[in-house]
């Protein structure tokens, strides 16, 4: 007797078969799709955002000290430069403070003697940074002002009392201007040093560093020759101690005038840091200021942070450096000096 056999059956393999390769296409052309997709999504680099980006740092383990090469502490050193002199460059990159932690700011003004300062100042700086590593600073920074120079930068019109308020104002605001956009987190020293201080010891940075004061100003004289001999003179008169004097002028005068020092038409009788130099007298003796000149100045760069500032107002009658001695006074910091330390301005 012959058996019937169902013909859907003997072919269920084949289309069981046939059902598992389509799944297993589908399956393929799913995961191929996802892919894709999502190679598809743009997504933002890391420096652009996350934790990547957000930067920690620990205020309360910077810290200005005597011993600053020891623990290699950083300092700025900030120079409003209107004039390029050959010899302020040589003598700032042979200070022997290790360069690598050093940092180096510059603003110019407009104006056409500012271009040419400009220029040699920047072949300067490219000449070095591309140089032996071992004298490269850590940082360099060139600033132009928004504003022109208000006053001529020959020595004579720079001094003339009839110009001081204008020309102490506009450098006040560079100043300002310099170190707010300059400075960083890791600074621990700010160096004042004007751009026609030409000849300082190699050791600068370290001999002011040494005293731990939150402010502390060279003695800045000039090299002349006289019948041909060469000597030295007074140069900044803005480091003094006040006097009653100065007190009583002070208080006579209306809100918006100032005291400049120096000048015979305004006698203050204060005792003036640069008359107290002795020859031969321990270099490293202090006394305590109530005005500071900005020639070679040295800051604790916590006085900035705390607000102290060149003021571009007569603030108590005074401007610039000697309102900015009088400013960190006021927030406790007080200013000192080494009258027998010299250090020498540009003559012309």
């Amino acid at each position: 007797m012959m058996k019937y056999r169902n013909k859907t059956l003997r072919q269920r393999p084949a289309s069981l078969l046939g059902i598992f390769t389509v799944a297993v296409v589908l399956i393929i052309y799913l995961f191929k799709s996802t892919d894709g997709s999502s190679k598809s999504v743009k997504r933002p680099p890391p420096a652009l955002g996350g934790a990547s980006s957000i930067k920690r740092h620990q205020m309360n383990s910077l810290h200005a000290t005597w011993k600053s090469l020891e623990n290699r502490e950083k300092v700025l050193i900030l120079t409003p430069i209107a004039r390029f002199y050959e010899e302020y460059w040589n003598n700032l990159v042979s200070l022997n403070y290790p360069h690598d932690l050093i940092e180096v700011g510059f603003i110019l003004p407009r104006g056409r003697e500012a271009n040419t300062a400009a220029i040699r100042l920047e072949e300067a700086v490219k000449k070095l940074q591309t140089g032996p590593k071992k004298n490269r600073f850590g940082k360099v920074s060139i600033l132009r002002q928004d504003f022109d120079s208000p006053f001529s930068q020959s020595e004579k019109d720079r001094h003339a009392l009839s110009g001081q308020k204008e020309r102490r104002i506009a450098m006040a605001r560079a100043r300002n201007s310099l170190f707010t956009t300059i400075i960083s987190a890791e600074i621990s020293w700010v160096l004042w040093l004007d751009a026609d201080v030409v000849e300082t010891p190699q050791t600068l940075i370290q001999d002011l560093a040494a005293h731990n004061k939150p402010i502390i100003v060279a003695n800045c004289y000039q090299r002349y020759v006289d019948h041909g001999d060469s000597k030295i003179r007074a140069y900044d008169f803005n480091s003094w101690q006040d006097s009653e004097t100065a007190r009583e002028l002070a208080s006579q005068m209306a809100e918006d005038d100032v005291i400049f020092e120096g000048y015979s038409e305004m006698a203050t009788y204060r005792t003036l840091m640069a008359y107290l130099y002795v020859p031969g007298n321990d270099i490293h003796e202090e006394v305590p200021l109530d005005g500071v000149g900005a020639t070679a100045l040295l800051v604790k760069a916590d006085v900035h942070r705390d607000g102290a500032m060149f003021p571009t107002f007569p603030f108590f009658h005074l401007l610039e450096s000697e309102g900015f001695a009088k400013m960190a006074s006021r927030l406790g910091h007080q200013a000192y000096g080494l009258p027998n330390y010299l250090v020498y301005h540009y003559n012309e």
